[in-house]
């Protein structure tokens, strides 16, 4: 196991255990072979939206992002760090689609797509809305996965937040070693955010 603790410039910590993935918790199929869990403290929002845009710098599409948990839990603070982070738009406006379900942008190496499925009402509905195509090729992030049942997509990086009483944690479960390494972020990596081991 190893711990890497992420330096922010208000002073506080992520800190992050690599563990080895338990038996049968590899990703299944795809390019990402066998995952690595990773639990991150999220002690406030900045510390959430740091996460969303260190993500953004390591994935590479096509990828899948389940971002589970709660209300309030801070999936959609994530997405729009993810996406802004992503599309190098700092003041780029990102809305819950929580009532469109599906919004879309046009990402530097094709489309992305974020999905909030709390208000679906029936898993089937999610096989009209997914377009295999974005799967296949997109970076798709799906808020509130668990409402999907069979039409959840594989492979997939899940991304489990919860509240605690120091903020969030999130649990990031199927990353590739090569996203998320047990070395230095590289030169152009987040500003403010620092990674040692």
């Amino acid at each position: 196991d190893a711990i890497i603790a992420l330096a922010h410039p208000r002073d506080w910590q992520l800190q992050i255990l690599l563990v080895p993935p338990e038996p049968g918790g590899c990703v299944r199929g795809g390019r990402h072979g066998l995952g690595m869990h990773v639990t991150v403290s999220l002690p406030d929002e900045a510390a959430t939206q740091a996460l969303g845009a260190r993500l953004a710098q390591r994935l590479i599409a096509p990828r899948t992002l389940l971002l589970s948990g709660g209300l309030g839990a801070g999936k959609t603070t994530l997405a729009r760090a993810f996406l802004r982070a992503l599309l190098a738009d700092p003041a780029l406006e990102v809305p819950s689609p929580t009532y469109t379900l599906v919004q879309t942008y046009d990402g530097p190496a094709g489309p992305v797509w974020h999905c909030d499925f709390y208000r679906l009402a029936d898993p089937g509905e999610a096989a009209e809305l997914l377009d295999p195509q974005a799967l296949a090729e997109a970076f798709v992030l799906i808020e509130w996965p668990e409402r999907l049942g069979p039409y959840r997509p594989h492979p997939a990086l899940d991304i489990r937040l919860e509240l605690t009483d120091r903020g969030r944690m999130a649990v990031l479960s199927g990353l590739a070693p090569e996203e998320w390494p047990n070395e230095p972020n590289p030169p152009d990596s987040p500003e403010g955010l620092e990674a040692r081991s």
